[in-house]
């Protein structure tokens, strides 16, 4: 079990002065993707809202400068229920960024009765069985130890906004002895999240500039202002 290194962000307060935002060379994905799964207000109501109204819904026009994600949807909706925070949609965004490759899907409905969970974001495989599996902000324990066993095949991630809350899901994890070397979590920095978050608006635009894992660094423009971050990632 690898021990993750401190995660150290940087990030400017300031817009970039002189530049204008790039319009990136994103493409729109298919109608029929748009209504599986990237648009978010097409799923809430199914199992990831029962029992829960949604009380907002927040837009992000995206754009892309990083070739390896020159796809990335033009626009994405993510629906916010009753009992959901900001910070949370603010987590789904950033995952999103993160994470971005084709079939991704925002809290997609599987429909499968051996797996009773819907996941934060996920792809799926041409059998429409879960390859990535990615859950942001809170997650038990228990359902990690599920979603090992339900989706033996995906790649499992853990999204924090701080290195705090993945160590603390560490040590659960090592306490309740779940299997080794079958789990990612990825910290955010606590400051850097809590001033996206902070920006976060009906309509927003985000253009990304870059996403690496080795070594992790994240660099984007959210509503104007310019973010050049370094995250943490422990295997487990």
């Amino acid at each position: 079990m690898d021990r993750p290194r401190p995660a150290r962000l940087r990030h400017a307060r300031h817009a970039r002065a002189g530049t204008s935002r790039p319009h990136g060379v994103a493409r729109l994905l298919p109608a029929r993707e748009l209504e599986c799964g990237v648009f978010a207000e097409a799923r809430y109501g199914g199992d990831a809202g029962k029992g829960c109204g949604v009380s907002a819904k927040y837009s992000f026009n995206l754009a892309s400068e990083d070739r390896r994600r020159a796809d990335l949807p033009r626009k994405i909706l993510i629906a916010q229920n009753d009992t959901e925070t900001v910070a949370h949609i603010t987590l789904k965004l950033l995952a999103f960024l993160i994470f971005w490759r084709p079939r991704l899907q925002l809290e997609t409905n599987l429909h499968q009765d051996d797996i009773p969970f819907v996941p934060d974001l996920a792809q799926l495989d041409y059998q429409l069985r879960p390859a990535l599996w990615v859950e942001c902000g809170e997650c038990s324990v228990a359902k990690l130890h599920k979603l090992a066993v339900k989706c033996h095949d995906a790649e499992i991630w853990v999204v924090k906004r701080s290195p705090a809350e993945v160590e603390q899901l560490r040590l659960a994890m090592k306490k309740a002895e779940l299997r080794e070397n079958r789990y990612n979590l990825l910290a955010l920095d606590s400051e850097l999240f809590n001033e996206v978050c902070g920006l976060v608006q009906q309509r927003n635009d985000v253009t990304l500039f870059t996403c690496d894992f080795d070594p992790p660094k994240l660099q984007f423009d959210f509503n104007g202002l310019w973010f050049d971050a370094e995250f943490s990632v422990l295997r487990f």
